[in-house]
């Protein structure tokens, strides 16, 4: 008996990839893709919640560049902060990873205990216990009066507050030492042997075998955590009580936009920020990227 059209429709829906894939796009639609859209129409305006919003074309953007001294020193924090804690954090969790690398008892202990700082993430308790880490007094200049010196204090201090930030930046290496140590597992230990039997030293082995090998790993480690630490929002908001203190000197990107945004009720000029923030973001990439070919073996 031939099965009746709706019914045969029905099931021609349910089977399709489509049918499955709905509750994504719709997801995608409603949550990124009209959100992404809308930002974009309104950083041409000066929209802040009422309704006589205007078009102001690129206003925002000028104010943004030429006539916006802490939208310049916020460029300049999140600026120093990737500059020095991404390198560093991909250069410490590359050493973990070669240190875990090798056969020693309670190896997959240290493996998962090491991991656990990237599990907390950019959490408001992180923040907090690093706020007693370098706090004054806290664990720091407890355990440097022991040796009899004074300890500065790193949170309230211009000088110091962004390099405590950057120090927890390299904390959380976990994610890089993991992807470090598949790629480590992946490099042919024939290679490995035939260098020592040509008598290279572990350093020389590191230099001309293992570190090209992992050249593309190091590239993709480098874009990641450039782009994560460009959005670094959570740490600076909790140990700055929001305002950016001292002196501005953890007025990041993203909590600067946050403040336009949400306390001053800017959304235009927030949008306007978040899309400057894509394109420098994206051409960050593209010069990582096009520097990568020169140093990454494509054989």
């Amino acid at each position: 008996m031939p099965m009746p059209r709706r019914r045969a429709a029905w099931f021609s829906l349910v089977e399709s990839p489509w049918f499955f894939m709905a509750p994504w796009l719709v997801g995608i639609l409603a949550f990124m893709a009209l959100p992404i859209v809308w930002s974009f129409v309104i950083s041409f305006t000066n929209y802040s919640f009422s309704p006589n919003t205007q078009f102001v074309g690129l206003s925002n953007y000028q104010t943004m560049l030429f006539n916006d001294p802490r939208f310049i020193q916020a460029l300049r924090v999140t600026g120093i902060y990737i500059f020095f804690g991404v390198p560093l954090q991909v250069a410490f969790s590359l050493l973990v990873a070669i240190a875990l690398n090798k056969r020693f008892a309670g190896a997959d202990f240290y493996r998962a205990a090491l991991f656990v700082p990237s599990l907390l993430g950019a959490s408001v308790a992180v923040a907090v216990l690093w706020s007693q880490v370098f706090g004054n007094p806290g664990i720091v200049n407890s355990a440097l009066a022991v040796f009899g010196i004074k300890g500065a204090n790193w949170l309230n201090d211009p000088r110091y507050a962004i390099y405590t930030l950057i120090a927890l930046r390299v904390w959380e290496f976990g994610s890089s030492m993991v992807i470090f140590l598949a790629a480590l597992r992946q490099i042919p230990k024939e290679l490995l042997e035939a260098a020592a039997i040509d008598g290279a030293t572990s350093w020389v082995r590191f230099r001309f075998v293992v570190l090209p090998l992992l050249a593309p790993v190091v590239v993709f480690n480098l874009i990641m955590q450039m782009i994560s630490a460009s959005q670094t929002f959570t740490q600076a908001y909790v140990i700055s009580g929001g305002t950016g203190a001292p002196a501005n000197s953890l007025l990041f990107y993203t909590l600067y936009l946050y403040q336009k945004g949400f306390s001053n009720f800017q959304m235009g000029y927030a949008s306007a920020m978040a899309w400057f923030l894509l394109v420098v973001i994206g051409c960050a990439t593209f010069l990582i990227l096009k520097s990568g070919r020169r140093w990454v073996n494509n054989d």
